[in-house]
Parts: C-alpha cells; sequence; structure tokens
C-alpha cells in the first residue's frame, strides 16, 4: 500500500486485545479531523530501536468503521522489530500515523452485490465496510467468504456471525480448512475456496463486484480461481498485504 498524502497525525494507544490466536487488535484515540472511508489503511509510525530518534512504519488496514470513535488496527503478531515494539506498546503511549489511503472501498452501485473474499488477517477491510454498511442500514447485498484453518485462527468471527444476524443484507460464509487441528466445534463449511465454492456462494446475487484481500499469493490464488469460475477480471478489485 503507498500513502496517497502526506499527512502526520499523533494518537495514543487505549487498548490491545486478542482477537485470535495470535492475532491482536490496537484501539487508538481517534484524532480530530482523521476522516476516512470504510475500506482505508493508514501507516502506523512507532519509535525504531535499533535507530534512536527515528520511526519505522507499517500499513494496516483500519479495521473500525467511519462512525466509531476510534481508530483500530489488527495484525498477526510475527516475531519482527516492529510487531515487538508494536506488542509492548503500553496504553496511553503517543505513536504517529500518515493516511488514510487505500481504495478497496465499497462500490456506489447499489444494484450491484459485492462479494469479499478473505483468507485470515485479510478480514481486516472488510470489517470495516461491513460494520459501517450495518450501521448505516445500505440496502446492498453483500456475501463474505472468510477461510481460516481452525476457529481459533479466525479473527473477529463472532462478531460477523452477529453482523449476519443482525443485517439482512450480509451472509457470511466461513469455512475451516484444518479442523482436525482444531479443539473447537464447527458445523460449517471446511473446503477449500474453489471455484465450484465461489459459484454456489453467489449464486442468487444480483451482478457481483468481488474484493479480495490476503497475502500476496492467497490473492494472486484466488484471482485465478475467479477466473476458473468466470468471473470477468474488471469485477474483480483487489488489495495485497505484505509483512503481515
Amino acid at each position: 500500500m503507498t500513502a496517497e498524502t502526506a499527512t502526520l497525525t499523533q494518537t495514543t494507544l487505549r487498548r490491545h486485545r486478542d482477537v485470535a490466536e495470535g492475532t491482536m487488535a490496537f484501539h487508538f484515540e481517534r484524532p480530530p479531523g482523521f476522516d476516512f472511508r470504510a475500506g482505508q489503511a493508514l501507516e502506523l509510525l512507532l519509535p525504531d530501536p535499533a535507530s534512536p530518534g527515528k520511526d519505522f512504519g507499517h500499513a494496516f488496514s483500519i479495521v473500525s468503521a467511519p462512525h466509531d470513535d476510534e481508530l483500530v488496527i489488527a495484525t498477526r503478531m510475527r516475531d519482527s522489530s516492529y510487531k515487538k515494539v508494536l506488542k509492548a506498546l503500553a496504553p496511553d503511549a503517543s505513536v504517529r500515523l500518515d493516511g488514510p489511503f487505500g481504495s478497496l472501498t465499497l462500490h456506489n452501485k447499489r444494484s450491484r452485490a459485492a462479494v469479499f473474499i478473505a483468507g485470515g488477517i485479510g478480514i481486516t477491510p472488510f470489517m470495516s465496510i461491513i460494520r459501517h454498511a450495518t450501521h448505516e442500514g445500505i440496502a446492498q447485498p453483500i456475501v463474505l467468504l472468510y477461510s481460516n484453518r481452525r476457529p481459533e485462527d479466525s479473527a473477529f468471527l463472532a462478531e460477523l456471525q452477529a453482523l449476519q444476524e443482525s443485517n439482512p443484507q450480509f451472509r457470511l460464509v466461513a469455512t475451516m480448512t484444518e479442523m482436525e487441528k482444531s479443539a473447537r466445534p464447527w458445523a460449517g463449511e471446511r473446503r477449500l475456496v474453489d471455484a465450484a465454492f465461489v459459484r454456489e456462494a453467489v449464486l442468487d446475487l444480483p451482478d457481483p463486484i468481488f474484493y479480495v484481500a490476503g497475502p500476496p499469493a492467497m490473492v494472486e490464488a484466488i484471482r485465478r480461481t475467479l477466473a476458473e469460475a468466470g468471473i470477468d477480471e474488471d469485477d474483480i478489485r483487489s488489495e495485497d498485504f505484505v509483512g503481515y
């Protein structure tokens, strides 16, 4: 992701929490005037311990919705220098952010359905969009195909299930591909997201536009799957998450 603006803003950490095994969400104060569209991203700048006086940054999709009073990001907690600094942030720690930027936002033609396809942490931009669409009562069919290995790995799964109950325009199709490694029950899909899976999920949708987010290899694989399912590439929008 590349910033479209260079406006640095100061904020502070409110809290952090686990949202899945190995995945954490970080809640920051929303600075006055920080306006964004659901699905956009920001760059979070942290002090670099290897270069005193300098910052290093990482781009994150904004998980919170435009109507929320805070900014929330979520990420896999890898063993990198940046993630170590991020995890060690104490409440009220001051950080800087750049943004917002990005164009993976919901299309305006409400008569056309939206199909989101996410693997793992690729769920983050779609959380913001689904939350906001539900809050605003947007009359647009939205389907989320959400693939994880296990329920334990599935960030925001319980909230997505609740959103499906409260929003008649939203349908969640979650699949767990390695349930043999899970200690939790699961009554849903266990298949890989292949062309047949996609065709079944979108069978009754009006002229859908497809959105894909995740690591580059996953995004490329899903784009090939969509091509196999007969989806025109002009109806596919995608965003790669590097370094998650």
